[in-house]
């Protein structure tokens, strides 16, 4: 195959194998990945790069300039039209008809190759325009022009925007290539896009030309290859149109043709070709391939974009945590969660407990490894026992004796505690000096210290009364008693009574009932600015002011605003309260149960009714215990926050940073040693400035990347193939209704009475939901997960940890939840 014209390219016209990955500003990124397959001796169709000088000197000629400045402001509508007109001047017309001549003057593929396309990070694909088996000098000049103008598309503008990419420095070259009049074409991918699987292959293909698998028109055949190219998976598609080209110009879309499968002996070339491409780049890539003639064509390249980590062997240790601790990652956590809040606060708790308690060890730089202080993955914990285990029982029987959960609060520590947690609410850092400032997160996490010396010495005690429970359920056959540890006046039921009492507040005032129609964000603005409404405004600043400090996304993220800082999030759960009548108290479910137990002919047998009310209490005073000291916990969260947030904005006022949230991609260590922003030499604010740009592209990168691959996590579950979804039995009994895909808290109000709330994951701000939802399913989490608890609690069904919940199952679809299998399935169908 030849690749090289038979007379010098100009500077405007580049042949393919003239160019390489060096070359991205001239050819692009699908020209220069085009140039370096070219290089590597692998199969690629003729062609010829019109290089972004071309663009450039069209741009130029047709004074564009200033529509360039100002396309964002019309989507790029201007620009648009005038490229499509825009006179091509003469040398470069006639640099473009003599290679397009060289390359035989028949049928060419037109393609958009922008500088910024098709990298790592940042594959911008199907934003720029493509333009199939083009005939002829005009209708090649025409689509060249088309293809500059794509570059300034609207999906395009906004992607470069999402993406922090300058506009001013993006400029496009355009591929054109021989036509390949392919019988078969489609997609590889190098590695395993679900699972990550680096020495897998994926294929997917059809007839015709690979426009309609790569634009969606085909449900193409499905192929999973090992790295020999042997067929693991195989799954025929139903190949719904097949676009062929058309004499003359132009392509056309078939439908009832009979279709035959990709050959096996092609299947095997294309998974040697992806071998070899994936080896030359030294990553994963997204390649088009055509078949045609019996041979193999690669028109495309780039790197693959939210691919999983390779999957890790799991123990059934990691199988056990990894979802519960998934649960409290809904976002990839930010440099500064995993250095700051994780790393100091929640993070050393944890550390602690496990260490002090059990003897285990436990590095977060393990469960969240990073590269430059982005996380890559997550790999569920696996404690690690020390010499500590040993001395364990000894440590933990003085404490079991000595420290009663009940009593906790009296316990000079909490006092002490909460009396310097009240100190840095009250503290307001705008004043503070920078050394101030900076040391204050290390103080909060002094503070916060005392909660894990408290958890440290009480919850022996709370494991071994919840034990000594759930032991006596056993013997006496009542372990499914709903509700038996709850009504326990927690923090947190506190809270939800608060919520409620809001709730009743709105449903008095009519003027206030009728705005809480609005959305969440809409309503919170309202009530923020109507003087009609001022007493529900103090009722709600009283509320944040006793419990503003939860966090609304998990207690593992300092990322994220606290109740305190988003009003819509508190009025979202106020709205649906006021929606629902209110629910029994949760002590009165809580005594039913007791009684049920305190009833049973082997405790009046034996006279042991005071004896179990004792054991009930303790294990009621162990849950109180654990969360209560969880809400104390968080109660220095907003202090940090603060903090590093006014660090941020001092910075972005200095013009180190963009924006005050920027400071989320620092470190907290880094933040610490910096010195004040008014002050700060050039080379440091340069160097903290592209820390943060660096950052902030790499997570831009992984951010359709999950964490961990479903399929790594959920291995090895087994299903009859009756069930729609599958997961962890947490909350016993089975219900039926509607589901309702539930994605975050803006969406509360979407839950109506009687639904299935399906969602990925939940937290303290998800807990009015509950007593909506006749069921729960839930992506994430386990038993100890916060909608397992609940669920338990209002006596729903729960199923957690299901994977694909919120992408299988669809609004108003009717299911039934098993919550004793873990088995979500058709209303009416199976359920066991």
């Amino acid at each position: 195959m030849t690749h090289a014209p038979t007379r010098p390219a100009t500077g405007f016209v580049l042949p393919l194998s003239a160019i390489g990955r060096d070359d991205l500003a001239a050819a692009g990124g699908k020209g220069a990945n085009l140039g370096e397959l070219v290089r590597a001796g692998l199969p690629v169709p003729d062609g010829v790069v019109i290089t972004t000088d071309a663009y450039a000197a069209v741009a130029a000629h047709a004074r564009l300039g200033p529509a360039l400045a100002t396309a964002a402001e019309d989507g790029g509508a201007a620009l648009r039209a005038a490229f499509a007109t825009v006179d091509v001047p003469d040398a470069l017309r006639t640099a473009i008809l003599d290679a397009y001549a060289l390359l035989g003057s028949g049928p060419v593929a037109v393609r958009s190759s922008a500088t910024a396309e098709d990298l790592p990070g940042a594959a911008f694909a199907g934003q720029q325009d493509t333009y199939l088996n083009i005939v002829g000098p005009d209708a090649l000049i025409d689509a060249v022009r088309r293809c500059w103008g794509s570059l300034w598309t609207e999906r395009a503008i906004a992607y470069r925007a999402r993406r922090d990419i300058d506009p001013a420095g993006v400029r496009i070259a355009v591929v054109v290539q021989r036509m390949v009049p392919a019988a078969f074409a489609g997609v590889l991918f190098t590695a395993n896009p679900v699972s990550g699987a680096r020495d897998e292959v994926v294929v997917d293909a059809s007839s015709g030309l690979g426009e309609a698998v790569v634009s969606g028109l085909v449900t193409p055949d499905h192929y999973v290859l090992d790295a020999d190219g042997n067929v693991r998976e195989r799954r025929r598609g139903r190949r719904e149109v097949v676009v062929r080209g058309v004499a003359g110009g132009g392509v056309e879309q078939c439908t009832g043709e009979v279709h035959e499968e990709l050959p096996d002996a092609v299947l095997a070339e294309l998974a040697a070709l992806a071998r070899k491409v994936a080896a030359h780049f030294g990553r994963p890539q997204d390649v088009e391939w055509a078949w045609a003639d019996g041979e193999v064509r690669l028109v495309q390249a780039r790197p693959m974009t939210a691919l999983p980590p390779p999957p890790v062997h799991l123990s059934r240790i990691q199988r056990f945590t990894g979802p519960q601790f998934l649960e409290m990652l809904p976002v990839r956590p930010y440099p500064m969660d995993t250095s700051g809040w994780l790393e100091r606060g929640v993070g050393r708790m944890v550390r602690r407990m496990v260490a002090e308690i059990g003897g285990l060890h436990v590095d977060l730089a393990d469960v969240l490894p990073e590269t430059d202080g982005v996380v890559d993955r997550f790999v569920p914990p696996q404690p690690r026992p020390t010499r500590a285990v040993l001395t364990a029982p000894a440590r933990n029987l003085p404490r079991i004796r000595r420290f009663r959960p009940a009593e906790w609060t009296g316990d000079p520590r909490f006092r002490r505690f909460d009396r310097e947690a009240r100190e840095l609410a009250a503290l307001d850092v705008r004043p503070l000096a920078w050394a101030e400032l900076i040391a204050l997160p290390g103080r909060a996490f002094e503070v916060m210290d005392a909660i894990t010396d408290l958890r440290v010495d009480y919850l022996p005690r709370c494991g071994a009364d919840l034990v000594r429970l759930r032991l006596l359920q056993t013997l006496l056959g009542r372990h499914n008693l709903t509700g038996l540890t709850t009504g326990t006046g927690t923090r947190t039921e506190d809270a939800n009574r608060a919520l409620a009492d809001l709730a009743e507040h709105v449903r008095a005032d009519g003027a206030l009932r009728a705005v809480f129609g609005l959305e969440p964000q809409a309503l919170a603005d309202r009530i923020a600015h109507d003087p009609a409404f001022a007493d529900f405004r103090g009722a709600l600043a009283r509320f944040a002011e006793e419990y503003g400090h939860r966090e609304t996304a998990s207690a593992l993220l300092m990322s994220a605003p606290t109740w305190g800082e988003s009003p819509a999030t508190v009025l979202g759960m106020v709205k649906v309260l006021v929606a629902d009548a209110p629910q029994a108290p949760l002590a009165d479910r809580a005594e039913r149960a007791e009684q049920r137990l305190l009833t049973h002919p082997l405790v009046r047998l034996t006279r042991s009714a005071a004896r179990v009310r004792r054991l009930v209490a303790g294990a009621r005073a162990g849950i109180a215990f654990r969360e209560d000291t969880h809400f104390h916990g968080t109660r220095t969260l907003p202090v940090v926050r603060r903090a590093v947030l006014e660090a941020g904005r001092r910075l972005a006022v200095a013009g180190v940073l963009g924006d005050a949230d920027d400071v989320m991609h620092l470190r907290l260590p880094e933040l610490e040693t910096l010195d004040d922003p008014a002050t700060l030499a050039p080379a440091d604010a340069e160097r903290v400035r592209a820390t943060a740009r660096r950052r902030s592209a790499r997570r831009a990168e992984l951010a359709g990347v999950p964490l961990i691959a479903p399929s790594t996590l959920y291995a090895g579950r087994a299903d009859d193939g009756t069930a729609l979804v599958r997961g962890v039995p947490a909350s016993g009994g089975q219900a039926t209704g509607p589901v309702r895909v539930i994605r975050d808290t803006s969406e509360f109000g979407r839950l109506q009475g009687g639904d299935v709330l399906v969602c990925p994951n939940t937290n303290p701000s998800w807990t009015p939901l509950f007593q909506r939802a006749c069921a729960v399913v839930v992506d994430t989490g386990g038993i100890g997960s916060h909608a397992a608890i609940v669920a338990r609690e209002y006596g729903i069904p729960a199923v957690m940890a299901t994977a694909t919940g919120t992408a299988t199952l669809t609004d108003g679809q009717a299911v039934t939840v098993d919550g004793d299998t873990g088995r979500v399935t058709t209303a009416g169908g199976p359920a066991s």
